[in-house]
């Protein structure tokens, strides 16, 4: 049986989720505080984690970042607060989308179907190559860490994606919608603003290490590429 873990201390929020979750054909299980939900997704280990943002006792950013130190399982954070920021927050803490209330039901299975089936994805792989070595850089997605010039570079799950994305294609350039599409799934409900937000973020990151011969390079009117100046090229 696989679960999916929802968590929110508003009691008509979490019944109408576990109807529809156990219509996808998962078991329901219900935390309504942020360290329940802690305990609770090291006991069922679920699938996906629905995650409210306001809770009592933990916040769900501080879930999702310490969740995220030992796990890539799908998080769906759902919320109040509908700002950009808080939303660029979220994603860039290892979120893989963000709900803002109120909402449809249908349109959060619609969500956990996407992250569930680009999760499914991954899997089909994990015997291809998950370590990229390019110039200087190592992305291992074994690991999901990412090294530059010998040193570790603490990015966010997005953001060595992101660099997997565009490394592992070197001087292709990606629209905006691409990298939502690929990085967030079609349905992801967002706009180029966090593809902007995110590169920028990465960008200040990457900045930390010397790269005379790459860098993320904005094609303007279009959207980005990882530009090689190797011998390759």
């Amino acid at each position: 049986m696989q679960y999916i873990l929802i968590a929110d201390d508003n009691r008509d929020i979490t019944d109408i989720l576990s109807a529809y979750v156990k219509k996808e054909g998962y078991e329901p299980v219900v935390a309504k505080d942020g360290v329940e939900t802690e305990k609770m997704f090291e006991q069922y280990n679920p699938a996906a984690l629905l995650l409210d943002v306001m809770m009592p006792k933990r916040d769900g950013y501080e879930v999702c970042r310490n969740i995220r130190k030992y796990s890539s399982v799908p998080i769906i954070l759902i919320t109040a607060r509908g700002e950009d920021y808080d939303k660029i927050m979220g994603l860039d803490i290892g979120a893989d989308d963000y709900v803002v209330k109120p909402f449809s039901p249908n349109e959060v299975m619609a969500r956990l179907r996407a992250v569930l089936r680009r999760m499914q994805q991954a899997g089909d792989t994990e015997n291809q190559d998950q370590v990229l070595r390019i110039s200087n850089i190592v992305i291992n997605l074994d690991e999901y860490s990412f090294m530059a010039d010998n040193k570790r570079i603490p990015l966010t799950k997005k953001e060595i994606e992101t660099m997997w994305t565009l490394a592992g294609n070197p001087n292709k350039v990606f629209t905006r919608d691409n990298l939502l599409d690929s990085l967030w799934g079609y349905d992801y409900y967002g706009d180029s603003r966090t593809v902007d937000s995110h590169i920028k973020r990465l960008r200040a990151k990457l900045d930390q290490v010397p790269h005379p011969d790459w860098g993320i390079k904005t094609i303007w009117g279009v959207g980005y590429k990882f530009e090689f100046l190797g011998p390759n090229q």
